[in-house]
């Protein structure tokens, strides 16, 4: 059979996403933050847009007879300009008589604005106030420009603190510092004892068991009994097998555990205190209040510009004869840009609205009584209230925050899987972990609750789940294994 080539026409229809769809996608993911940085960005880059908050009133700037013509001006060339801005395939398109004042100038989100009062009166919060923390490393070489070395030592030293980590033990061996110095090995054990000396105690060991031995020397608790623990029975000590390592070492059951009383007190991480992160403050982008026996959902609108097309460059397209063809194509390619932006961040809040009220409606208990009344939730359910995809649901809830009267909660926070109930009906998988933090909580140290009796306990409040969950739901909680949840006593 011959092959031969051939032209043929072929109607079909397929999904184009434009430039100014990715842009509006784009936008639902954003965070409060980066929405900000965005919008900043555009500012500067696009001269059409301007900051309605940052610029003198339209009263202050015009005069009655300059409003008056301006007013006439708009009349006449609304059609005009619309026309010239919403031509293309692909671009927006609005009706001729597209009210500019009450979409670019005006744009709001739906639902009760709170006002909120500033005083200046009030004092400086200094938990707000920033301060830079000194690093264990600063730390360290702080203390060798202090100690009795030369200068040979102090760069060997200096090299020794560069390969320490954040928890405080050197992760280079002495023979590859040897290298890197120049230096006899004995040169670099000489000057890492010295170091090991420092402050904090335990700082450049090699290991965890180098690291509580030093601390042991230091604190004067070097007795062979408790180096011997350190040395061979850590893996005992950690289940709490007092009697194992009683038997062990041949001391007393009670001596045993007031070794380990002591060696509990020991950091396995040095350089901890010096690894604290600056708290990350999070600015909700909903707020939830109650006003009376109804709860009322408002956006955060504060720090975000109310954008704004300028009137300069509106006049310059209704004029068009005193306008170059270049500039006019610029200004009409910067027009189109700037009101996509609008309206992409326009649908943005009034999705996230709208995916907020419809949150509010299915959690309501949870508003009411608490996290143990969350309910079963996912984005199908939200989806199809709002008559929307559960992929723009999955975008609007990424990175948001909602302050709620129980406290700040991810929007994501409020779609949770569901567990069954033994007599039927589900409970969301949030109140389950609550229950389990509760449980272990209130358990006898002596006698820790295993993951079998948590099973038990769970079916005899109507939840059936498997031991499984309840050790993922643990391990989420950050709940240690009933056999490392022993308490000394």
């Amino acid at each position: 059979m011959a092959l031969e080539l051939k032209q043929g026409l072929k109607l079909a229809q397929q999904l184009v996403i434009t430039p100014q769809l990715q842009q509006a996608i784009k936008l639902l993911q954003l965070s409060r933050i980066e929405l900000s940085e965005l919008v900043e960005k555009e500012l500067l880059e696009n001269p059409v847009l301007e900051d309605k908050e940052g610029l003198p009133e339209e009263d202050e700037r015009l005069s009655n007879a300059e409003k008056h013509e301006e007013a006439k001006e708009e009349d006449r060339g609304h059609e005009h300009v619309m026309d010239e801005v919403g031509t293309k395939d692909g671009e927006l398109k609005e009706p001729a008589n597209f009210d500019w004042e009450n979409y670019l100038d005006t744009y709001s989100t739906p639902g009760y604005q709170v006002e909120r009062e500033r005083r200046d009166d009030e004092g400086m919060s200094y938990e707000n106030v920033m301060r830079q923390t000194e690093s264990l490393q600063g730390h360290l070489v702080w203390q060798l420009h202090l100690s009795d070395l030369g200068e040979r030592e102090i760069e060997i030293g200096t090299e020794i603190i560069g390969n320490i980590n954040d928890d405080g033990y050197l992760q280079s061996s002495c023979e590859e510092l040897a290298k890197k110095t120049n230096s006899d090995i004995s040169e670099i054990e000489a000057v890492l004892i010295k170091i090991q000396e420092f402050d904090p105690l335990g700082v450049a060991a090699r290991d965890l068991k180098e690291c509580m031995r030093l601390q042991a020397r230091h604190l004067g608790a070097d007795s062979e009994i408790v180096l011997k623990i350190i040395d061979s029975h850590l893996n005992d000590l950690e289940r709490h097998d007092y009697i194992g390592i009683s038997k062990k070492l041949g001391i007393e059951e009670y001596r045993a555990k007031e070794l380990a009383h002591v060696i509990s007190a020991f950091e396995p991480k040095p350089g901890r205190p010096f690894n604290q992160e600056s708290p990350q403050y999070i600015v909700p982008d909903v707020y939830v209040q109650k006003i009376g026996d109804e709860y009322i959902v408002t956006l955060n609108e504060d720090g975000l510009p109310k954008l704004k097309v300028s009137n300069f460059y509106r006049r310059a397209l209704m004029k068009g004869s005193d306008v170059g063809q270049h500039t006019k194509e610029y200004i009409q390619e910067r027009m189109r840009a700037a009101m996509w932006l609008i309206k992409s961040i326009h649908q943005r809040q009034r999705t996230l609205y709208k995916v907020s009220k419809s949150i509010l409606k299915f959690q309501k208990d949870f508003f009411d009584k608490g996290v143990s009344n969350l309910k079963p939730l996912v984005l199908k359910n939200v989806a199809e209230d709002i008559e929307m995809h559960e992929s723009t649901i999955s975008r609007v809830t990424t990175n948001k925050f909602m302050h709620t009267p129980r406290g700040i909660f991810e929007l994501k926070f409020f779609f949770n899987s569901g567990i069954h109930q033994l007599e039927g009906g589900g409970v969301a998988s949030e109140s389950v972990k609550l229950m389990i933090k509760n449980l272990v909580t209130k358990e006898d140290p002596k006698k820790p609750l295993s993951d079998r009796e948590l099973v038990e306990i769970l079916k005899a409040n109507n939840i059936d789940i498997a031991r499984r969950t309840i050790a993922k739901y643990r391990e989420v909680l950050g709940i240690l294994p009933s056999s490392r949840r022993k308490r000394l006593q």
